[in-house]
């Protein structure tokens, strides 16, 4: 039973994601983190691979296909295991197949959960990174006419947010266009999970960097600071929004008007910037998306709150991990001979780059007070 408005009862999470053996990306990412917030959390594994594509000798595993997926959810629903679910987290998605399949379970769960309608979706479009893609290209389409419309909070990148829009993110003012489109797509929350700017807010910059002495900014791999954007969309209009399974069908929007509409929202926009720890640790986009479905969840009404909660615990999660691997590098425990074990060496280090999420516990359950949030609009 509900102590209070502000802190209801947790909803289950239907959580569909890829899974690895060994290592923290996807669903081993996710689970964990909302399970000790205090979420049950229903698992699908759209992959069940050894380990995460990062490593040199590759993965060994199978692809759930999209036919299975909605085998399982029939099961689910046979008895009666959706009539709970509050939200659906879904992350890497590599098929157009799958992703239909996808939005077939949004359907079904909001068809056959007491939530109804509200049932909540948060999606992140993984889509790439610095760049590169990490699905088929042709994939962005369909997220933008058919995923984005039904999805009520989206947690892109600043690569993803591009692909979604179309504008090339150089300063906040681009960003914050780019929010005001994909909030004209559907999604009421829009969170861009990582900023690096040209021409980066200064404001922001100061107001934290009182709390960023954890990481020595001489270090040659640091590249400066990253930021978090949160967009939440204040009104709307009734023809795009009251029914998102009706706007996801239509495609014949120019661009013009599309830009005019978007132009008309009203939102409000709250930014954290931090310094980037050094280095790249695979499953950080993953463990954002859940903790941020199970902040903004536990405290709907305080955004700006939820949004220090977030960053505070990433922080601390991969600056534990930066440390970790840091120390394993200079130490005994690295192949003396490196041309006889080029490739163990290797799988020994970016193992030593695994989120350190278990050693974490504590700050997922009990965040730093580290950074605060900024009202940028």
């Amino acid at each position: 039973m509900s102590t209070s408005n502000e802190f209801p009862l947790p909803k289950r999470i239907l959580s569909i994601q890829s899974h690895v053996v060994s290592g923290y990306v996807g669903n081993k990412a996710a689970v964990f983190p909302l399970q000790l917030l205090g979420f049950d959390v229903d698992v699908v594994n759209s992959v069940h691979f050894s380990n995460h594509t990062g490593y040199e000798g590759g993965v060994e595993g199978d692809v759930l296909k999209g036919n299975q997926l909605r085998d399982l959810l029939a099961g689910l629903e046979r008895n009666g295991l959706l009539a709970n679910m509050g939200h659906i987290l879904t992350g890497y998605i590599g098929s157009e197949s799958f992703l239909e399949a996808v939005l077939d379970v949004v359907d079904k769960v909001r068809t056959h959960s007491n939530e109804g309608r509200n049932v909540r979706f948060v999606c992140d479009p993984v889509l790439g990174d610095h760049g590169q893609f990490y699905v088929p290209p042709e994939l962005v389409n369909v997220y933008k006419s058919r995923v984005v419309p039904i999805a009520d909070v989206l947690t892109p990148n600043q690569f993803e947010v591009e692909q979604l829009t179309g504008i090339k993110i150089e300063t906040m003012d681009d960003a914050k266009k780019a929010c005001r489109t994909l909030h004209e797509m559907g999604p009421s929350l829009v969170i861009i999970t990582s900023l690096v700017m040209k021409k980066p807010n200064d404001d922001n910059n100061n107001n934290n960097n009182n709390n960023n002495n954890h990481i020595q900014q001489s270090d040659t791999h640091t590249s400066g600071n990253i930021s978090i954007m949160a967009s939440q969309r204040l009104n709307h209009e009734s023809s795009t929004c009251n029914d998102k399974a009706s706007s996801s069908n239509n495609e014949n929007d120019s661009e013009s008007a599309l830009e005019n509409r978007a132009t008309q929202l009203s939102s409000k926009i709250w930014s954290i910037s931090c310094p980037e720890i050094p280095g790249r640790y695979t499953g950080t986009g993953d463990l954002c998306a859940a903790l941020l479905l199970a902040h903004t969840a536990i405290r709907p009404n305080d955004i700006p709150g939820a949004l220090e909660q977030v960053v505070d615990t990433m922080y601390a999660v991969i600056e534990r991990t930066y440390r970790h691997s840091t120390v394993f590098a200079s130490s005994s425990q690295r192949p003396n001979n490196k041309e006889d074990s080029k490739t163990g060496e290797s799988a020994i280090m970016i193992a030593a780059k695994e989120l350190q999420l278990i050693q974490s516990k504590h700050e997922i359950e009990n965040p730093p007070k580290r950074f605060k949030a900024v009202k940028i609009q």
